[in-house]
């Protein structure tokens, strides 16, 4: 099984990702970033996509404007239109996807919604990386496809973002918030005849960090993944 994974920008976090995806056996991953050469070809010989986390996206992106509170020194613009690209490419090609903390809001962007670019001071204090990942209970929303995977209503999970979705893109629906009313996790309003979509604001691929890797938000997650994938290998023999 080979899953595509973009790179998150820095080598020791990467990893972090590499390792919880093959926490699950019959893995391979294939590390994507817009600094290779990836054609149509390879992307078509993926089983399955996760997108990762990492710098704000590209103002632009959502038609706002650079000068906001905690941006980054430099954006990566490239890295914005590479994995669009690759977000298209997986609905046309009906390829499972994952997205974490920054794809949650690339996606949402890609799908025409905006963010907020700085979620403010009260709010950064709950949720935004300082020296380790915070950490904040989550509501998850019954009747959804994360409710299914987690299997539960309450739960506490990491953090490390100061942005977060605005307007909710064209097609999504929210299925996890933060206590403060942040929206935490998004997926298919109707998956109807669509290919496995979800993403999460939090990092499933660290919450080993907080002696969370056996919980629902991290191994459940993976885990499903994985089957999903898995279904979709068979459906095509």
């Amino acid at each position: 099984m080979k899953i595509g994974l973009t790179h998150t920008g820095t080598e020791e976090k990467h990893q972090n990702y590499i390792r919880w995806l093959q926490s699950s056996p019959g893995v391979e991953v294939i590390t994507l970033s817009a600094e290779t050469q990836v054609d149509d070809e390879v992307f078509g010989s993926l089983d399955g996509i996760v997108i990762s986390g990492g710098v704000d996206v590209h103002p632009s992106f959502y038609k706002m404007q650079t000068g906001y509170a905690n941006q980054p020194d430099t954006f990566n613009e490239s890295r914005d239109r590479f994995e669009t690209r690759l977000f298209e490419f997986s609905q046309a090609k009906q390829i499972p996807l994952l997205g974490v903390c920054r794809a949650l809001q690339l996606i949402n962007c890609i799908l025409g919604g905006t963010l907020i670019q700085d979620i403010g001071e009260t709010a950064n204090a709950i949720h935004r990386f300082d020296v380790n990942d915070k950490a904040h209970g989550v509501s998850i929303i019954p009747n959804t496809l994360l409710h299914t995977i987690a299997g539960k209503e309450r739960l506490v999970t990491n953090s490390a973002h100061h942005q977060a979705i605005g307007r909710l893109g064209s097609g999504l629906k929210v299925n996890c918030t933060s206590d403060d009313g942040l929206i935490e996790g998004i997926e298919w309003a109707d998956p109807l005849n669509r290919v496995f979509f979800l993403a999460v604001q939090w990092h499933p691929e660290r919450l080993f960090k907080c002696g969370l890797e056996d919980g629902p938000l991290s191994r459940n997650i993976r885990e499903y993944f994985i089957k999903v994938i898995e279904q979709s290998k068979k459906a095509d023999l």
